[in-house]
Protein backbone atom coordinates (compact mmCIF):
# COMPACT_ATOMS: atom_id res chain seq x y z
CA UNK A 1 0.00 0.00 0.00
CA UNK A 2 1.30 3.39 -0.81
CA UNK A 3 2.10 5.80 1.65
CA UNK A 4 0.19 9.14 0.89
CA UNK A 5 2.46 12.17 0.08
CA UNK A 6 3.04 15.09 2.40
CA UNK A 7 0.93 17.86 1.20
CA UNK A 8 2.84 20.29 -1.00
CA UNK A 9 1.16 23.53 0.78
CA UNK A 10 3.40 25.15 3.68
CA UNK A 11 1.71 25.57 7.40
CA UNK A 12 -0.03 29.19 7.57
CA UNK A 13 2.73 30.53 10.47
CA UNK A 14 5.92 29.31 8.76
CA UNK A 15 4.71 30.45 5.50
CA UNK A 16 3.69 34.52 7.16
CA UNK A 17 7.41 33.90 9.29
CA UNK A 18 9.72 33.71 5.87
CA UNK A 19 7.81 36.23 4.05
CA UNK A 20 7.65 38.30 7.16
CA UNK A 21 11.75 37.65 7.14
CA UNK A 22 11.59 38.67 3.09
CA UNK A 23 9.77 41.51 3.93
CA UNK A 24 12.61 42.87 6.56
CA UNK A 25 15.37 41.42 4.30
CA UNK A 26 13.88 44.28 1.82
CA UNK A 27 12.99 47.05 3.83
CA UNK A 28 16.50 49.14 4.08
CA UNK A 29 16.88 48.68 -0.12
CA UNK A 30 13.14 50.44 0.15
CA UNK A 31 14.88 52.81 2.80
CA UNK A 32 17.37 53.91 0.69
CA UNK A 33 15.12 53.64 -2.47
CA UNK A 34 13.02 56.09 -0.47
CA UNK A 35 15.89 58.58 1.01
CA UNK A 36 17.79 58.69 -2.83
CA UNK A 37 14.59 59.81 -4.22
CA UNK A 38 14.86 63.72 -3.55
CA UNK A 39 17.96 63.70 -5.67
CA UNK A 40 16.18 62.80 -8.84
CA UNK A 41 13.51 65.23 -8.08
CA UNK A 42 15.70 68.04 -8.12
CA UNK A 43 16.26 69.64 -11.66
CA UNK A 44 19.37 71.69 -10.33
CA UNK A 45 22.22 70.24 -11.67
CA UNK A 46 23.79 71.97 -7.77
CA UNK A 47 22.05 69.56 -5.01
CA UNK A 48 21.00 72.04 -1.90
CA UNK A 49 18.84 70.65 0.61
CA UNK A 50 15.61 72.55 1.31
CA UNK A 51 13.58 72.51 4.02
CA UNK A 52 11.19 70.27 2.65
CA UNK A 53 13.80 67.60 1.75
CA UNK A 54 15.13 67.20 5.41
CA UNK A 55 11.30 67.38 6.70
CA UNK A 56 10.83 63.83 3.79
CA UNK A 57 13.82 62.55 5.69
CA UNK A 58 13.01 62.29 8.96
CA UNK A 59 9.77 61.34 7.92
CA UNK A 60 11.10 58.56 5.81
CA UNK A 61 13.44 57.56 8.78
CA UNK A 62 10.22 57.37 10.97
CA UNK A 63 8.52 55.59 8.36
CA UNK A 64 10.74 52.92 8.09
CA UNK A 65 11.43 52.83 12.09
CA UNK A 66 7.42 52.16 12.84
CA UNK A 67 7.39 49.71 10.02
CA UNK A 68 11.10 47.58 11.54
CA UNK A 69 9.21 48.07 14.57
CA UNK A 70 5.58 46.45 13.13
CA UNK A 71 8.01 43.78 11.77
CA UNK A 72 9.82 42.87 14.98
CA UNK A 73 7.42 41.05 16.97
CA UNK A 74 6.42 38.58 13.95
CA UNK A 75 10.63 37.70 13.38
CA UNK A 76 10.79 36.57 17.15
CA UNK A 77 11.72 32.98 16.74
CA UNK A 78 9.17 30.40 16.68
CA UNK A 79 9.35 26.26 17.76
CA UNK A 80 12.72 26.54 15.11
CA UNK A 81 11.42 23.26 13.69
CA UNK A 82 10.52 24.82 10.38
CA UNK A 83 13.21 27.62 9.75
CA UNK A 84 16.00 25.31 9.77
CA UNK A 85 14.91 24.59 6.00
CA UNK A 86 15.94 27.93 4.50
Amino acid sequence: MRRPKQPLFLARAPYRRRRLRDAARLLPVVGIFLLLLPLLWTADTRVALRSGDVIYFFLVWLGLIGVAAAFAPGLRGGDGTDDEED
